[in-house]
């Protein structure tokens, strides 16, 4: 008989995840993992980590499977907070989600999973497993959940194949109403239970005070750039080679508090991230005013009118040669191949078209349309139809 644990967070998903499981004949285990928590900058009441953990033991007890906590904090401080902090600083927005999966639980968590014997990892993740045989060897595939809605595979993006080849992910192929409805009929405590949102480990949070432990709050100008301004009209010269081209393409504009006009004062261009239109608190413009970059050298945020504004969009974003993660090794790019795919830039987008090109120093993706907020530090997956293949770091 198999062993599996299952990260039990106090949701419907990993409940019902847990429940099928033992359906299909599993040995199953229940495991919380209890999270960096710092009650100075949650929200009071959010999201107690004590809540979820008292109902994961209730589904465990009602599935009748052994459950014990696990306390991360200390390496979800060093692998997820510190990280963070790192990436604001360097005025990068991280997402530590696909981070928290990578670093904590298919690699801490895992590790704990396995040294209880366990076979495999389960989590409630809308996403779906399958593998195939490339020369003589299984290879892995991480296919997209059923729920359109919920797909979740952009998550996992970072996953290598080992810990793929241990992974499990039993509602991948269940839409949210069918795992509510399992729950249901199950009495499972969770099944009426809000979806969680925030970050991964601290529950809902006030970003600005969290960051504000680590990073000084201090004043700095908004400036308005319009959209007529000559830095859009790039002259590109003729006789360019591709990679000169794509470089144009994904090249970040450089903005001078002197190309605008002064809308108001800030508190810190690392709290703010391109794209974002609350928290500005300017008044008096015709239509929302978004942040189309930010410039922590000199602590400006460079903002502009509509959401079509041209400084949001560009076609090409690049990722340094270390940032690339191919989940399918086998299909890794060598430098001057290309690839035609399928990406998303960020969680919830509709899948774009796009070509990848490997060159020497890193990948470039270029877009067929222009694509909104490309934003650094964050995670570009790209994907052949319904299966993820490989992930990067914007630079």
């Amino acid at each position: 008989m198999k062993r599996v644990v299952v990260g039990l967070s106090g949701g419907v998903d990993s409940s019902v995840a847990a429940y099928l499981l033992q359906q299909q004949g599993y040995e199953v285990i229940g495991l919380f993992m209890k999270n960096w928590h710092d009650d100075s900058v949650t929200i009071s009441n959010e999201c107690p980590w004590l809540e979820d953990s008292n109902d994961a033991l209730l589904v465990a007890e009602k599935l009748g499977i052994p459950f014990q906590t696990v306390d991360l904090s200390e390496e979800y401080k060093e692998k997820i907070v510190d990280y963070m902090f790192n990436e604001y600083e360097k005025g990068r927005t991280p997402n530590p989600d696909v981070l928290c999966n990578r670093e904590i639980k298919f690699d801490v968590f895992m590790k704990i999973a396995l040294s209880l014997g366990a076979d495999y990892v389960a989590t409630g993740h809308y996403c779906q497993k399958s593998e195939i045989e490339v020369d003589g060897k299984t290879v892995y595939q991480l296919i997209a959940g059923n729920d359109i809605n919920k797909d979740q595979s952009y998550f996992l993006c970072q996953l290598s194949q080992e810990q793929l080849s241990k992974a499990l992910f039993p509602i991948g192929a269940l839409t949210k109403p069918e795992v509510r409805k399992i729950a249901a009929e199950m009495e499972l405590v969770t099944a009426e239970k809000k979806d969680s949102q925030g970050l991964c480990f601290i529950g809902k949070v006030r970003l600005p005070e969290f960051l504000q432990q680590k990073l000084q709050p201090k004043e700095g100008k908004i400036v308005q750039i319009d959209k007529n301004d000559p830095i859009y009209n790039v002259e590109k010269p003729a006789e360019l080679s591709l990679e000169e081209d794509l470089k144009i393409e994904a090249q970040k504009l450089h903005y001078l508090p002197t190309m605008g006009k002064i809308m108001g004062k800030h508190q810190g261009a690392h709290y703010f991230t391109v794209g974002q239109r609350k928290g500005l608190n300017v008044g008096g413009t015709t239509d929302p005013l978004f942040v189309i970059a930010t410039d922590v050298e000199t602590n400006t945020i460079y903002t502009g009118l509509t959401s079509s504004h041209p400084g949001l969009f560009k076609k090409a974003l690049f990722v340094g040669e270390s940032e690339v993660h191919w989940v399918r090794e086998d299909l890794k790019l060598n430098a001057g191949e290309k690839m035609e795919v399928m990406a998303r830039i960020r969680y919830r987008q509709p899948l774009q078209k796009a070509t990848l090109h490997q060159f020497e120093d890193g990948m470039y993706v270029h877009f067929e349309e222009p694509q909104s907020a490309i934003t650094e530090g964050q995670f570009v997956a790209w994907y052949l139809e319904n299966e993820l293949v490989g992930s990067g770091v914007i630079s």
